[in-house]
């Protein structure tokens, strides 16, 4: 689910508009979000440099307001739950003048949203809401809400 752009647009304040659109991202897929945070208009577009399904992802900005943006999604599985460990590395331009910027006012933005996000991700996984997000090919494989595979019940 952590991979369904329909569910991501859900926590953010932007949306899909040119590449990968819609569904769930594979490794490769290229993916330009557009919108406004603080004010100001946004293009971020995201490569997946990564994907090792079902454990890991990765988003690497190649076009965007930062000098550098890197995300990267594992998943583990622990007594039967995920666990889902976000990491962001980010950098912008302008020197000092950046640092502070993204100290005082990205990082606690970018906070509120994966929490947010995380927040969203764990209600839809524990209710009914994530049939909505899984794939067929994902329900033939038998991989659950978690995106762990899962043993068949009989």
């Amino acid at each position: 689910m952590a991979t369904d752009l329909g569910l991501v647009q859900r926590t953010l304040e932007m949306r899909p508009v040119a590449g990968k659109t819609a569904g769930q991202v594979v490794g490769g897929d290229r993916i330009v979000w557009r919108g406004w945070i603080f004010g100001l208009p946004q293009l971020h577009e995201s490569l997946i440099t990564k994907y090792e399904r079902p454990e890991f992802f990765q988003d690497t900005m190649v076009r965007g307001r930062f000098k550098r943006f890197q995300h990267d999604h594992q998943f583990l599985e622990i007594d039967g739950q995920t666990l889902l460990i976000d990491r962001l590395r980010f950098s912008l331009p302008l020197g000092v003048v950046g640092r502070m910027v993204g100290r005082h006012l990205v990082v606690p933005y970018v906070v509120k949203l994966l929490r947010l996000r995380l927040t969203v991700l764990k209600h839809v996984a524990e209710g009914e809401q994530w049939r909505d997000y899984l794939t067929e090919t994902a329900e033939t494989e038998g991989i659950g809400p978690s995106g762990i595979l899962q043993s068949p019940v009989e």
